[in-house]
């Protein structure tokens, strides 16, 4: 049996909730106040069995700070994603993407070896579980637009002009 903590945060986004396993790992996280919303986006070898409302420590700690300006602070938190070889490599990518410098899907593509799997990258942002944590708010469509996100247009939009260096 696995069990897993979840807490919602405000933030200035929203509500933030993230679920995280007994490692500490962020398994699925997003601007919700509903972690039924969020669950089924974890993989089923990784879904807790147990689910309880709590404290997740240093998760939260980096989220709060994050929000204050920190942006880094999300980036050395661990998280738990399952899938194919290239989509887990591509998560791991997307964490190397900086805040201030989002990249295209073109570019996204580039960085995770397969220039002409653009699809496929849009996929990976698509079916990442750990928003935040993994930024996949930090890839814009070729002509600089927003594309879309999970948590809607208007957070990722908030989340870029958080990050980027003239705010």
């Amino acid at each position: 049996m696995s069990t897993a903590v979840w807490s919602t945060l405000d933030t200035p986004i929203g509500p933030f909730t993230a679920v995280v396993d007994e490692d500490g790992a962020v398994l699925t996280s997003g601007w919700t106040a509903s972690v039924d919303e969020l669950l089924p986006q974890v993989h089923l070898s990784l879904r807790p069995t147990e689910l309880v409302a709590g404290d997740i420590g240093a998760v939260r700690d980096a989220v709060i700070r994050y929000h204050e300006g920190e942006l880094s602070a999300v980036a050395d938190v661990p998280v738990r994603q399952r899938s194919g070889e290239f989509l887990q490599h591509a998560w791991d990518v997307l964490r190397t993407v900086p805040p201030g410098a989002p990249v295209t899907y073109t570019e996204y593509a580039a960085k995770a070896g397969r220039p002409l799997a653009v699809r496929a990258a849009a996929s990976a942002c698509a079916r990442n579980a750990a928003a935040l944590f993994v930024p996949c708010h930090r890839v814009l469509r070729t002509d600089g637009t927003m594309g879309g996100f999970r948590w809607g247009v208007p957070a990722k939009r908030r989340l870029l002009d958080h990050e980027s260096p003239v705010a």
